[in-house]
């Protein structure tokens, strides 16, 4: 149960209503904003939550799932009911773009695979849930490709009578055409026509123009004039028969279209209810993701469900102050609650403009987000639970006609709320108990509040009564909240503290603004010691706990610190101890080998001499031995290491000047060619099937030898293969998709995308680069530019792409 039957509007949930309808692409998705609905359904609530979630996957990270052509084709499926009713080509070219993005949303679904435990295992298994009972008939979609091309109209080869009227009426044009021509250049040379003037067309038929003066010395029929009258449109009489001929074919032309597009229609019908599941399909697709395209705006996730009442959060931010900040580059400060069973109701105080109703109504407005299957916006391991009924007692109800002031319209919410409130109920009262005298509203306030705590019912209220701060601090279930206040700057904080009151700060806030020092001590006197006091503390307790919070966060720092300088101490102590323990290790056994080797070259000498009886030659090439071994082993050698060279290819030079007919090479470069001219100091050379204009003095001549070795080298490669026009042209389709492409990838398939259509004769092609940033869009016309072919670029039509698509027309 709601109350009031405004909540949603005092909630803000309307402005959410119109996000998500701005987020949405068609009016299918946005019929499902129109539904959303409050529910305590657990399990409804976590399946719309997951899609969501799901889907906000795809928002951010897969770029390949279709989003365009979300056409709503349900008047054009309540038409085909209708018998011997056919669609009209644009209604089939929106139905088959409408069927190919169900397909492929389908083709995404399908593939994506987790593969951590097997193929069963899916990446979105909520979306493959949706998308489950939908199918597409692939005959249907056969049929609609080849009877309705790509830009909506029928297509020649739809069936033969067609195609074979549709060359007669080429014929028949191509013929009147070359007369007409023949006639407005005899008219031009008599000077009857302007240079500047050619053929038109004109109540469907080919006329020429002519000067209003000369207009009897052709013999034809005026079919219209232009505005200052000076130029009329004339139909030769020689060619009445030939444009009868082309009216009566495209009459003939169009009755053909209606016959293949009445079979169509006939086609179609049989398959209407399985199109209605596609397009519903389609509709969730579009709700979802305008869902998820919301909740990234909001940084919003899904917490944790409880299929019970229960409130702990952490950072909730309100979704509409979010954005609003967000635009300012501000930020929103967060808020943390939790309710429970120990502490079911909230009781806020604090001063005004102090942040009571925004914490307020950011209660209200998440817990209803959640119950109709939207993300919110808090930290991830936040945790929510499931209210039946949700009542809200913001601003007031006052009217004339039922004679209700502001206070009658409170009592009157809270007689709805005493009646309705049970242990799955979340109430939210703003003021409570204001608006009559200070005594008697919180004596009432203190009743009701009493009652509702005994009905075991979920609460946030705000208050200025110190009556309900005593309440709330002595009975059980009940917990106080301040919002907190800087007491010394007289500023609020936003944040909420729960477990102690806060002071309204009335005469700190009165000072401040500069009411006169003997108004406020008179005010002290009459509102008595006890009252005064109790303010006086509440405040001290704030300033007191705001500076013990700030030296236990600053002890906490030095210590976090102390600790870290001694573990890294102990490391490096340790790592040192280690490494003077290896070296000397190292350097023992090294000594100790050096010692065994040296005494054992000693020993040798020794025995040398002794055997060649100290012959002096001998002895001193012994010593001279053991001299280098010593200055091997003690003294570091010096190696000498020659810089290698780079090998450049050689090339046979030829002497003399450079001519025509010379061969050539650049310096520094491989690249040998032929001198075709020569223009002054610049050469025309010819380097394989490449011509360029260079520089004589970066030029160097080689012999013909050289030449023609580097000649046969490049007539080593393979050889280019002949193109088959039939074939490319079947294979060709004027559509080329570059989505999720890299700038030089795509300019490489738009060059053999633009090169095939200009050699079949395209007139114009479609490229799909997507919206985005722009980028890829701005890149690939600027590069289209170049090509002298292209007449002009424009946006594809909003249902079909709009700006994510590029139509290029050929000259």
């Amino acid at each position: 149960m709601l109350y009031p039957n405004t909540l949603e509007n005092k909630l803000g949930f309307d402005t959410i209503r119109e996000r998500l309808k701005e987020a949405c692409v068609s009016p299918l998705g946005q019929d499902y904003v129109e539904k959303i609905r409050f529910t305590d359904n657990v399990t409804l609530i976590d399946k719309l939550l997951r899609q969501t979630t799901e889907f906000k996957q795809i928002v951010q990270y897969e770029p390949d799932f279709p989003n365009s052509n979300y056409i709503d084709v349900r008047p054009h499926l309540t038409r085909i009911r209708v018998e011997g009713l056919a669609l009209t080509e644009t209604e089939f070219f929106d139905l088959k773009l409408a069927l190919r993005t169900i397909q492929e949303c389908l083709r995404f679904l399908s593939r994506q695979k987790d593969g951590r435990s097997g193929d069963e295992d899916v990446t979105f298994p909520f979306l493959r849930e949706l998308a489950g009972p939908v199918a597409v008939d692939k005959k249907l979609t056969d049929a609609l490709e080849r009877v309705i091309d790509d830009r909506g109209n029928v297509r020649d080869s739809a069936s033969p009578e067609l195609a074979s009227i549709r060359r007669r009426i080429i014929s028949e044009q191509a013929n009147l055409r070359k007369r007409l021509d023949s006639i407005l250049r005899q008219a031009r040379q008599n000077g009857w026509i302007p240079d500047d003037l050619s053929l038109t067309v004109r109540g469907g038929r080919l006329v020429i123009p002519i000067a209003a003066e000369h207009k009897r010395k052709i013999k034809g029929f005026v079919h219209d004039e232009s505005q200052t009258g000076q130029t009329v449109f004339l139909e030769p009489a020689e060619v009445f028969d030939a444009n009868n001929e082309i009216r009566e074919l495209e009459y003939e032309e169009r009755r053909e279209i209606y016959r293949i597009l009445l079979a169509l229609t006939d086609q179609i019908r049989p398959h209407l209810e399985d199109l209605k599941k596609a397009v519903n399909f389609l509709a969730q697709i579009d709700f979802i993701r305008a869902k998820a395209r919301f909740a990234v705006q909001l940084e919003a996730i899904m917490p944790k469900l409880h299929d019970r009442p229960f409130v702990n959060w952490t950072n909730a931010r309100h979704p509409l102050l979010f954005l609003s900040f967000a635009k300012q580059n501000k930020l929103v400060v967060p808020l943390s609650v939790r309710l429970d069973e120990k502490a079911r109701i909230l009781v806020i105080s604090g001063p005004n403009a102090g942040g009571k109703s925004v914490a307020l109504k950011t209660i209200g407005l998440l817990q209803y987000m959640l119950q109709c299957g939207l993300l919110v916006p808090m930290d991830d391991y936040a945790e929510m639970g499931v209210f039946q009924n949700l009542f809200i007692d913001i601003g007031d109800e006052q009217s004339l006609e039922n004679d209700l002031s502001t206070y009658s319209s409170h009592l009157t919410a809270m007689k709805q709320f005493l009646i309705g409130a049970n242990k799955r109920t979340l109430f939210l009262i703003d003021e409570f108990g204001t608006g009559t005298e200070p005594g008697l509203g919180g004596a009432i306030a203190e009743a009701i509040l009493e009652d509702l705590n005994k009905s075991g019912a979920y609460g946030v209220v705000n208050t200025h009564y110190t009556n309900l701060k005593i309440m709330a601090d002595k009975t059980s279930g009940l917990v106080n909240g301040a919002m907190r206040f800087d007491g010394e700057h007289l500023e609020p904080l936003y944040q909420l503290e729960i477990g102690r009151p806060g002071s309204s700060f009335a005469f700190e806030i009165a000072q401040k603004i500069g009411l006169p020092k003997g108004v406020i001590d008179r005010a002290k006197e009459k509102l008595g010691n006890q009252q005064v006091n109790f303010e006086k503390l509440l405040k001290e307790l704030d300033i007191e706990k705001r500076v013990f919070s700030e030296k236990n966060l600053e002890i906490s720092i030095n210590q976090r610190k102390l600790a870290q300088q001694l573990a890294e101490y102990t490391a490096l102590k340790t790592r040192l101890d280690n490494e003077q323990k290896k070296l000397i290790n190292d350097a023992k056994q090294k000594a100790k080998t050096l010692v065994q080797e040296a005494n054992q070259r000693i020993e040798s000498t020794i025995h040398a001499i002794k055997e060649n009886k100290a012959e002096r030659d001998t002895t001193k090439q012994v010593r001279q031995e053991l001299e280098r071994f010593t200055q091997k082993e003690l003294v570091p050698e010096t190696l000498a290491i020659e810089p290698t060279k780079p090998v450049e290819e050689e090339f046979e030079k030829d002497g003399g000047a450079i001519g025509v007919g010379s061969y050539v090479r650049i310096q520094g470069q491989n690249a040998i060619g032929e001198v075709l001219s020569l223009r002054g100091k610049d050469a025309e050379i010819r380097i394989g099937d490449l011509k360029s204009n260079i520089k004589l003095n970066r030029l160097e001549k080689v012999s013909k030898k050289t030449f023609r070795e580097a000649t046969e080298v490049r007539d080593d490669r393979p050889r280019s293969q002949g193109m088959d026009i039939n074939e490319k042209m079947q294979n060709f389709s004027f559509n080329l998709d570059i989505r999720g492409k890299r700038g030089e990838e795509a300019l490489g398939e738009v060059d053999r995308f633009v090169d095939d259509a200009l050699v079949l004769g395209y007139p114009e092609v479609r490229i799909v680069h997507g919206k985005g940033d722009g980028i890829l869009r701005m890149l690939i016309r600027n590069h289209l530019r170049g090509y002298k072919q292209v007449a002009r670029m424009e946006d594809e039509h909003a249902d079909r792409g709009g700006a994510g698509v590029t139509i290029v027309k050929m000259k």
